[in-house]
């Protein structure tokens, strides 16, 4: 059936139509690649001006030209870039009740939302005959909102993959992308609901001139396969988004994704038969090609990591404190860097299911945590640059698969396991503090994973020349003292390491200390202290000493986070000082 006849428009008015249609769907495309493309070349400015900064301080004790801010960017950091939407809060999530109802977006993020939202509505209703015949106006208006609508969902689309080229390009991180992911997710879905609101209107006028009732008209109209299947498209586009509130996400992540992805699948499916032999399925086809190829790259990098000698083996041990200590063998190994992470999946515990983990260590032989047996110390500096033959997770226990693992491991007699593995990855590492003369890293709990290899990498690059490093800081928050042992033997390693003394200290901070007999600082720069750090003393002090740029890195509680970020923002018309917080936003 030709459009015209399914739409019931005269041909000149319809070809008018779609031509505005198409050209406004040209026009969310372009200002989407000109966000990309703002966002790359920043980055590129960014790491060029880190990357002179190193080589400029690689002789240079002082660095005393890059401790001043250049005055503008300092306030754009300040209350832009770096700002919460608010006042204060941005990573801890809000609550109703004893619900968690997701984070607000920092306030760059909120102008980027707004801004998307606005140019959306800007383009659906421009041109439209307000003042002319109502069911021209409503077929206009649903073509319109629906076709962008699907332009919309290429983005939505590109930006949620792990394999995401854009968190390369603009080493902005996963997490970060997946916050945009949501909100554009919901511009989509309003988007949806206006298109189908059009359509269930235009059916109450077709029905009134039918002398039929909405209810009976409706189900004859749901007869044609087209309209059917816009039905099923909505339908599924609703099941996504009432399954994506905070709540139900966090208490049921497993289901949720499983759902997600086939309902997702099932909204490509009904709105290519929707779509089908009319010029916006080609947009569809784009889509699905997007989300095939990014599912493919993680299939072939599964297939790859994993397939070779024996296979990917995992070792793991109970931890004191409610964790693992969880170490792989890849079948081929790669050359790590700080900050990487990688999704496991235990065939024999979780079946397919893949989780998130930070790499906390990383060694050319495989280390097991084993307190009554002595672990040969390497020295870090000289395996930083070579493919890692294995590499160790820190898992705390929480419910679900990580309950599962727990439970699987303490039944064992000697309380440490093998299972075979599969590990996809490594992601992230985009980020490094080796132009930074000075360095802060707090970590609260299991956060530490992120903070070690950076300790690591930043000392032996600092016993070697080849940072710009001077002054590192690590201020660890853990509940009580036996968490320490999460850690003990690759702290010990790093403790061992050529011209540690020089350049690291170390301030652990344990919240719920159940006697002062565990509060013992065994150096002038190894310091345990009761209680909560006060982040505000810590920053101000640090930055009244700071030796060149400071970077101020976070992974842990989203409380800590915004207490940092807080600090931090206060000093950046100071001092030239960056913020960067890891964490996955799920």
């Amino acid at each position: 059936m030709s459009l015209e006849k399914r739409y019931s428009i005269a041909p000149d008015v319809l070809a008018a139509s779609q031509k505005d249609n198409v050209r406004f769907s040209q026009y969310v495309t372009y200002i989407f690649v000109g966000i990309a493309a703002g966002l790359i070349i920043y980055n590129l400015v960014l790491t060029s001006i880190r990357h002179i900064r190193t080589l400029a301080c690689l002789n240079n004790e002082t660095q005393a030209f890059f401790k001043s801010p250049q005055p503008l960017f300092a306030k754009t950091k300040q209350h832009l870039i770096s700002a919460p939407l608010f006042t204060h809060r941005h990573s801890r999530q809000m609550r109703i009740g004893p619900f968690a109802a997701g984070i607000l977006p920092t306030r760059f993020q909120s102008l980027l939302f707004l801004g998307i939202i606005v140019m959306n509505v800007i383009l659906a209703i421009h041109g439209m005959e307000w003042g002319g015949v109502q069911t021209t106006l409503i077929l206009h208006l649903r073509n319109r909102v629906g076709l962008l609508a699907v332009t919309n969902m290429i983005p939505l689309v590109l930006i949620a993959g792990r394999n995401n080229p854009l968190i390369s390009w603009t080493r902005i991180s996963f997490d970060t992308w997946n916050l945009m992911h949501r909100w554009l997710g919901h511009i989509v879905i309003a988007l949806a609901i206006a298109h189908s609101a059009c359509e269930l209107y235009y059916f109450d006028i077709l029905a009134k001139q039918m002398h039929k009732p909405s209810l009976a008209a409706f189900n004859e109209f749901m007869k044609k396969r087209f309209l059917l299947y816009g039905f099923v498209t909505f339908i599924a586009m609703m099941c996504i988004f009432l399954t994506t509130f905070t709540a139900f996400r966090l208490a049921f992540y497993e289901t949720f994704l499983h759902i997600h992805i086939a309902l997702v699948a099932l909204v490509l499916a009904a709105l290519w038969i929707h779509l089908d032999d009319l010029p916006p399925q080609t947009l569809v086809k784009i889509i699905i090609a997007i989300w095939v190829v990014e599912r493919l790259i993680r299939l072939l990098t599964l297939t790859y990591r994993n397939l070779g000698r024996s296979g990917t083996q995992a070792t793991i041990e109970t931890l004191p404190g409610d964790a693992l200590c969880l170490t792989l063998r890849p079948a081929r190994p790669w050359t790590f860097k700080p900050g990487q992470h990688i999704y496991l999946t235990l065939p024999t515990v979780g079946l397919w299911t893949s989780h998130p983990f930070s790499v906390a260590w990383s060694t050319s032989t495989p280390c097991f945590i084993d307190p009554e047996k002595s672990l040969p110390i390497h020295d870090p500096s000289l395996v930083l640059s070579s493919p890692q033959t294995s590499v160790s997770l820190i898992i705390r226990r929480r419910a679900g698969f990580t309950e599962n693992l727990y439970q699987k491991t303490l039944k064992s007699p000697e309380g440490r396991i093998n299972l075979p593995a599969l590990v996809e990855g490594p992601y992230g590492g985009t980020h490094t503090l080796q132009s930074y003369g000075t360095v802060m890293l707090f970590a609260g709990g299991v956060g530490i994973t992120h903070s070690l290899p950076f300790i690591r990498d930043l000392i032996a690059g600092y016993a070697a020349g080849t940072v710009a490093t001077r002054r590192v800081l690590l201020v660890w928050v853990v509940r009580s003292s036996e968490h320490l042992e999460w850690i003990r033997l690759w702290m010990s390693s790093i403790l061992s390491m050529h011209k540690r003394r020089d350049i690291l200290r170390i301030q652990i901070f344990v919240t719920r200390a159940s006697s002062a007999k565990e509060i013992h600082s065994p150096s002038a720069t190894v310091q345990m202290f009761p209680g909560k750090p006060d982040v505000e003393s810590l920053v101000e002090m640090e930055s009244r000493d700071q030796v060149g740029a400071m970077g101020v890195a976070v992974c842990g509680p989203g409380g800590l986070g915004d207490d940092v970020r807080a600090a931090v923002r206060r000093r950046v018309g100071e001092r030239e000082v960056d913020f960067l917080e890891e964490g996955f936003g799920w």
